[in-house]
């Protein structure tokens, strides 16, 4: 499998993506810097989380503007899978290949801690193997939202990847760790080969970091 994660000034997750992918798939993935414009041949490319430009302005928003995320959006839109984690996310979003906004968390502070997820559709490539997980988030702007229209289109659309839920899978507000709409936690594009998510599936993709179900969705990807 040849995989691709990018690096910007300021990415704190792009090596621990790298590791997580190596030790599932067995295979190293390509570290590309973000001035670069093209990226080879690839399986997966992967927008790491972290505080890309010191999340200066909007989260996410100069990253999307870095010469090679022209070349990400192109492969997207050509097929290529995406997942982009946290930063990711909101870099994902903010190019215009996710609908929605990342706002403030509903609390107004930044939150690191285990929560829950379930997937809300089996039928993706990364998500076809994935139930109930846990596993960390790490963020100040996770709360998901979408204006009434986006929300029946991406609902519509089954475009929702995944739901905040309690350890039992339920999806209620008490499980809702910063106000999210609907309690998303991950959703798809349209083509369902490009995937943005809040939580940190590469902090619990090894038994020694306390937990593995991260790992789902990488052999999710991989099978």
């Amino acid at each position: 499998m040849k995989s691709h994660v990018i690096v910007f000034p300021g990415s704190n997750c792009d090596r621990d993506i790298a590791v997580s992918i190596k030790n599932i798939s067995g295979n190293a993935p390509e570290m590309v810097w973000h001035k670069e414009t093209t990226i080879n041949t690839s399986d997966l490319i992967v927008v790491p989380g972290g505080f890309s430009y010191g999340d200066y302005l909007r989260c996410g928003a100069i990253a999307s503007t870095s010469p090679i995320m022209k070349d990400v959006v192109k492969k997207a839109n050509d097929g290529v899978p995406v997942i982009g984690i946290c930063n990711g996310f909101q870099i994902l979003i903010e190019s215009s290949l996710l609908d929605g906004a990342l706002m403030r968390n509903e609390s107004l502070s930044f939150i690191c801690k285990d929560i829950f997820i379930k997937s809300k559709n089996n039928s993706s490539i990364f998500t076809k193997n994935t139930n109930i997980a846990r596993m960390p988030i790490a963020h100040n702007e996770g709360n998901y939202f979408v204006s009434s229209d986006q929300l029946k289109k991406i609902q519509d659309n089954e475009q929702i990847a995944f739901q905040y839920c309690d350890q039992n899978g339920n999806v209620d507000n008490p499980s809702n760790p910063n106000g999210s709409l609907k309690n998303i936690a991950g959703v798809l594009n349209k083509q369902k080969n490009v995937l943005g998510m809040m939580p940190h599936p590469e902090r619990a993709a090894e038994k020694i970091l306390g937990c593995d179900d991260g790992k789902s969705i990488f052999e999710s990807f991989i099978n």
